[in-house]
């Protein structure tokens, strides 16, 4: 297999897989599928990509100064906390009051690509994430540093992150279509796993295993990131060995 296909494939599959779990930011992208349609969602989702590719692309040249940001690094996860507390209780707000349908802050003034991309933004979970994921391919010499090495992996990333956000998009369409005149249970439901999120993340801030903590020791992550890297190789072996074969 080419490298460059590789790479590509390698960032898709990674992006794509990790864009699957409920997260702040597919939800936030399903409610507004639901509350604003599909052009909204899109819009938010494109926004939020944006200030991904940005810390990806910052995680393969400049992590040596991401390093020393801990200080800012824990302001925005204090500052995402707060985004997410905010999201719950106004999703919460809206399964109490039927007259009042939409979530305040995602159906906001507020252009959708500029809300998806503050909260994308503000949000440094995906830092270490990226970073992690990269080290390890840097490490296996699947990644070098070349521009046409970051561009083509930055392509891959951007494709299996909208890819992912589209199932959401996509499937907050078809639930609304399913349940009618019921959305305050819908608004119940969301507003539960924003709550979610946010003790999580009270969690990971008290346990000191935040972003800013798995930056300072990215052997936490490697470990895992490589075997999981491991079976995506295999995968792909397959894929080229079957191409050869036809």
């Amino acid at each position: 297999m080419h490298p460059l296909l590789k790479i590509f494939l390698t960032g898709m599959l990674v992006s794509f897989i990790g864009s699957l779990p409920l997260g702040t930011l597919n939800i936030a992208a399903m409610q507004i599928s639901i509350s604003d349609g599909v052009t909204g969602a899109l819009l938010f989702s494109m926004g939020s990509l944006l200030a991904e590719i940005i810390y990806v692309r910052l995680s393969l040249v400049a992590m040596d100064w991401i390093r020393k940001q801990e200080k800012i690094l824990k302001i925005l996860e204090w500052i995402t906390l707060l985004i997410v507390v905010a999201l719950a209780a106004a999703s919460f707000y809206a399964a109490l009051h039927p007259s009042q349908k939409d979530n305040v802050i995602l159906s906001s003034n507020l252009p959708k690509f500029l809300l998806g991309f503050t909260m994308s933004a503000l949000n440094p979970v995906q830092i270490p994430f990226w970073f992690g994921w990269s080290t390890v391919l840097f490490t296996k010499k699947i990644l070098l540093p070349r521009n046409d090495h970051y561009n083509i992996y930055i392509i891959g990333i951007g494709l299996g992150t909208f890819a992912g956000n589209l199932i959401f998009i996509f499937g907050g369409r078809l639930i609304a279509d399913k349940i009618n005149n019921n959305q305050h249970v819908l608004n119940w439901v969301i507003g539960s796993i924003f709550a979610i999120t946010a003790l999580i993340q009270v969690w990971r801030m008290v346990k000191k295993k935040d972003a800013a903590h798995k930056i300072e020791h990215p052997e936490e992550m490697t470990e895992k990131i490589e075997e999981q890297m491991e079976k995506i190789e295999e995968g792909l072996d397959k894929i080229s060995q079957k191409d050869e074969k036809d």
